[in-house]
């Protein structure tokens, strides 16, 4: 009892509606997962909120909690401290500057937490400071807010 021609045929068609079908509803391995979406939302409101001048808003994206950890010239603890270092660092909009991100590359660890690293680059005038360039890596935490920076190391490149 083998496969006729015409049974082939219709055979083989059938395999064509199941391989399109399998195609359509599997999830591309290009795809960024929600969670890469999510971080790469965070940031950008980030950059976002700094452009502004405002601080108080850029640090919603960092947990406020004792335990937040910013790594720089010095290792700073706490939501607070970290927030009054920034103000007292960038004390203006033009010492602020313009800033972006570049070569973004985040990594889950689990559903919880996940890492994100890239480069920063602050558009300034000479009277604000110049422009500055660096690195930066960053634990994130997701709690029901969403994700937030539990650690920051930071540094100058120029």
């Amino acid at each position: 009892m083998g496969l006729t021609v015409t049974g082939l045929e219709e055979h083989m068609g059938r395999m064509h509606h199941v391989l399109v079908l399998a195609l359509t509803l599997s999830t591309p391995s290009w795809a960024q997962p929600a969670s890469e979406i999510a971080i790469h939302q965070l940031m950008d409101q980030q950059a976002a909120d700094w452009n502004r001048g405002d601080v108080d808003a850029f640090m919603k994206a960092y947990e406020d909690a004792p335990t937040t950890t910013f790594v720089g010239k010095t290792v700073e603890y706490g939501y607070a401290t970290i927030r009054e270092r920034y103000k007292r660092i960038y004390p203006t909009p033009e010492g602020m500057g313009k800033l972006t991100f570049s070569h973004l590359a985040i990594r889950e660890l689990d559903t919880t937490y996940a890492v994100a690293t890239g480069n920063f680059h602050l558009e300034r005038t000479a009277a604000g400071g110049g422009n500055a360039d660096g690195i930066f890596s960053l634990v994130l935490k997701k709690d029901p807010q969403g994700w937030k920076i539990i650690l920051d190391h930071s540094n100058r490149t120029n």
